[in-house]
């Protein structure tokens, strides 16, 4: 259980110095222990303290890493129940599973098919990041064949999921440097596969049968020494998998349980007898609280709107989506295409882009950090005023890209158009629709 606000005072230098944030070393305690401060915003605590410190300064869910590299998923690292109380870290991993005795042009077949499943949306790369091995014959050539060339040949991260120490070790010999996860230890086995994981360095799952099961192994496997796990209480019908779901994640967070301390694994594709019902199950856990949800295949309309959910669910609700500040080319622009400026808040770049994607005509299309803000929104708090988009645009660069002097603002910042032109001399500014959908039109019909 992580130390109260007091405690941790009590190992604080006290100088309150003030360069954490805060003014006392009693009120950087107070949000060290709720979670809201980092223990290295504190500059002269002593390293005896920041190793005892260290405890109260996680997270009350153990975030674990699967993989290495970039392509690393994490998950878990949480510290809320609801995301309107602060935010979701760690987006649910989505995983497809294999049978480890599919055959190798099979099994070409399907990584080349599933590592094209990735989509553009708002200036983020979606993809899923998973495979899960499964052993069905207990032949260690071929679950250890297959996890080598899933490692070497996909950017996948890899969960081997089999109960026999000496196949999980085959598998594991075989792709040890992309630190794949382990399922699974149960009673029976948790020793061995608690010292394969160990001594190997990757996280492992925990299987047991209920919630109330899973506490005498995780502290056994966490006195071995086993640091990195993932839970799964054994429930394979949706209600009381839910409902696990909801006790796991309350115990660490609500009752100081580090037990249960731990992000989830689930199996959609052990719950249904078809792909569409497996991802009604999947949207249901990726909302409550799974770290990671296993389908029985990837199929693009399956996966597509699993991975918008992910996105909105994981998406800090106190700050807006965005896109970075610039000037983006669409459908290959040159020196005489128009020009158009916009907010960076995501949704307006996400629209209007498709819109003017959309007309064919080759264009210029300025995004302006707004703080998040839409257009209307920028403008009611002075963020997308005429004098500020008119120093944006002259230090932009655009004026090197185009041999015009003309740019297209939005319909409903109409009103910014003098200030802009008082800003921007030469320039002239047009006013463009209201709608983005009439973008195309407007472009069409104006821009010769």
């Amino acid at each position: 259980m992580g130390l109260t606000g007091i405690q941790i005072f009590k190992l604080l230098p006290k100088t309150n110095c003030g360069e954490c944030g805060v003014p006392t070393c009693l009120a950087f305690a107070m949000n060290l222990a709720a979670g809201k401060a980092e223990l290295s915003a504190c500059p002269y605590v002593s390293d005896e303290a920041r190793e005892k410190l260290a405890e109260a300064s996680a997270p009350p869910i153990r975030q674990v890493t699967i993989g290495a590299g970039l392509r690393a998923l994490k998950i878990g690292g949480e510290t809320v129940m609801f995301r309107h109380e602060k935010t979701f870290y760690n987006p649910t991993g989505i995983a497809a599973l294999l049978q480890s005795d599919i055959a190798s042009d099979a099994l070409d077949k399907k990584l080349k098919m599933w590592n094209a499943f990735q989509y553009e949306r708002v200036g983020l790369n979606l993809r899923p990041e998973l495979i899960a091995l499964k052993d069905v014959n207990g032949n260690a050539a071929s679950f250890s064949a297959a996890a080598k060339k899933i490692a070497e040949e996909s950017e996948f991260n890899l969960v081997l999921m089999t109960e026999n120490p000496d196949t999980m070790k085959a598998g594991l010999d075989a792709c040890a440097f992309k630190k794949p996860l382990l399922y699974a230890a149960t009673e029976k086995n948790a020793d061995q596969m608690g010292s394969l994981a160990k001594e190997k360095n990757v996280p492992l799952a925990v299987k047991a049968g209920s919630v109330e099961k899973l506490i005498p192994l995780t502290d056994k496997l966490t006195g071995m020494g086993v640091k990195d796990l993932v839970l799964d209480s054994g429930s394979r019908e949706p209600k009381p998998l839910f409902q696990d779901q909801v006790v796991i994640r309350r115990a660490p967070l609500k009752a100081g349980n580090r037990s249960l301390g731990f992000p989830t694994i689930t199996f959609p594709c052990e719950m249904a007898s078809n792909l569409d019902v497996e991802t009604v199950l999947a949207a249901m856990l990726i909302a409550k609280y799974a770290g990671i949800v296993v389908l029985s295949d990837y199929k693009g309309e399956n996966l597509f709107p699993l991975l918008l959910e992910r996105l909105n669910i994981f998406t800090d609700p106190q700050r807006p989506m965005t896109v970075t500040q610039g000037i983006y080319e669409i459908n290959g622009p040159n020196e005489n295409s128009p020009v158009l400026v916009t907010t960076n808040f995501s949704l307006t770049y996400f629209i209007v882009s498709g819109e003017v994607e959309g007309s064919r005509v080759p264009s210029w299309l300025m995004i302006m950090d707004t703080e998040g803000l839409s257009v209307m929104t920028a403008w009611a708090a002075g963020k997308f005023s005429g004098d500020a988009v008119g120093a944006f645009v002259k230090k932009s660069g655009i004026a090197d890209k185009v041999a015009h002097k003309k740019i297209i603002i939005p319909g409903y910042a109409a009103s910014i158009s003098g200030d802009m032109e008082e800003e921007l001399p030469g320039w002239e500014v047009k006013i463009g629709p209201r709608d983005a959908s009439l973008i195309p039109k407007f472009l069409r019909d104006t821009w010769k």
